[in-house]
């Protein structure tokens, strides 16, 4: 009898353990580079902020008057949206109305005219896939357009900047960044921007048509965007635009005139459903009050009045706008300032009804992000911009979560 024994399950275990890991991180390897740090940043950002959120939640229970009456609404319909609280926080206020609009039937005419279509009716197909839960179906929706949005932000980043990794950190660091992951259209609307740029700076005119198209789609202001975009295709002619070049620039981008086109298939669909074309300016203007003013007599009277909160929104308004003009002055960087320029002051054009979420459409000016990740390459100024742009986060966060929504949105 020898000293020799069969291996047994416990061996053979033990002996394929380290092959499998093996085999998994030359799997995650064969990964392209930009998802593997993109989802890695994902769950974590979403990791931490639930946490946090559940955790302030839970401190704010039992205060006197939490909830206050205003919110108490709004409270009811988060606990009808998920009974986890990790869930419920991300739905607020303008949440319901998309699915609301989810929701409508198309075979009857619709009711509804104050919010572009795309957000809501991405859900409709992957409702049935949750069990009929619209609110789940425009979280996803949300939540799989920030992954993509991230995925854009560390190419366009690596392009304009060299460091895609620090792009998607400090666009995860904009103050109000916590709704990227919010049933909200912001996540959707960054996505196809930052996307339409990507396809800009690589020439790919007719993907930029087409996200365009879907952008104009997602948000009243995103048929604008196309002026910036023709600012990039005539950045990448030498900015000539005499009678000679016009041949040239016609037979490359004519795919842009598809961005208006996407705000132009809404306008139809107003058309076709309530018999004016314009039913969406109407919506806004009876149930909101929202005209088109001057943006500075707007924000001069947020700053001269006796609103501490519109104030302060307006403050931000400021702080962004300085960041920009400051950091894309080179003219190579002019399509993102027109871009920036665009996505601030039309929402402030629009008077008190829309500055007050400010801070929420502040989230649509990227190239903020994109100047704060360059000016952070200086030595030791990293870290302290990280830290303060963290702390701001956080308080706001808490503000968002504390009954105070409406500073926000």
């Amino acid at each position: 009898m020898t000293d020799e024994r069969r291996a047994g399950p416990a061996d053979v275990t033990d002996r394929e353990r380290p092959v499998a890991a093996a085999r998994l991180v030359a799997a995650v390897r064969r990964v392209p580079e930009p998802w593997v740090f993109v989802l890695a940043v994902f769950v974590g950002s979403k990791l931490v902020l639930s946490l946090v959120g559940v955790l302030v939640l839970a401190a704010w229970d039992g205060v006197p008057g939490a909830p206050p009456a205003a919110e108490a609404m709004m409270r009811d319909q988060q606990d009808a949206a998920s009974s986890h609280r990790w869930v419920s926080l991300w739905f607020a206020w303008d949440s319901f109305l998309y699915d609301h609009l989810a929701r409508l039937p198309l075979d009857r005419p619709w009711p509804d005219f104050g919010f572009p279509l795309l957000y809501p009716f991405l859900a409709r197909p992957l409702a049935p896939l949750l069990g009929g839960h619209t609110t789940w179906a425009l979280l996803l929706v949300s939540n799989v357009a920030l992954v993509f949005q991230l995925s854009y932000a560390y190419r366009l980043g690596g392009r304009l900047l060299g460091d895609g990794r620090r792009a998607v950190r400090y666009l995860l660091l904009l103050p109000t960044a916590f709704l990227f992951q919010a049933a909200l259209t912001e996540s959707l609307f960054l996505c196809l921007a930052l996307a339409a740029f990507w396809y800009a700076e690589r020439r790919r005119w007719l993907l930029v048509g087409i996200v365009g198209y879907f952008l104009a789609m997602s948000r009243s202001v995103g048929f604008l965007v196309v002026l910036p975009l023709a600012l990039v295709l005539l950045r990448e002619h030498g900015w000539r635009a005499g009678p000679r070049a016009w041949p040239r620039l016609l037979r490359e981008g004519w795919p842009l005139v598809l961005v208006p086109l996407g705000w132009l298939t809404f306008m139809a669909f107003c058309r076709w459903q309530a018999g004016d074309w314009f039913a969406y300016q109407h919506a806004q203007e009876t149930g909101w009050g929202i005209r088109l003013q001057n943006p500075l007599t707007v924000a001069g009277s947020a700053l001269a009045g006796d609103n501490s909160a519109d104030a302060l929104r307006v403050w931000l308004v400021v702080a962004a706008l300085v960041v920009a003009v400051v950091g894309l002055r080179r003219r190579a960087d002019w399509p993102y300032l027109v871009y920036t320029l665009v996505v601030v002051l039309v929402p402030l054009s629009m008077g008190p009804p829309v500055y007050r979420s400010l801070l929420r459409y502040l989230l649509a000016a990227f190239p903020v992000a994109m100047v704060l990740a360059r000016w952070a390459r200086r030595p030791g100024l990293d870290p302290w911009l990280t830290a303060v742009l963290a702390v701001l986060q956080g308080a706001l966060f808490a503000v968002w979560l504390t009954y105070w929504t409406h500073l926000i949105i």
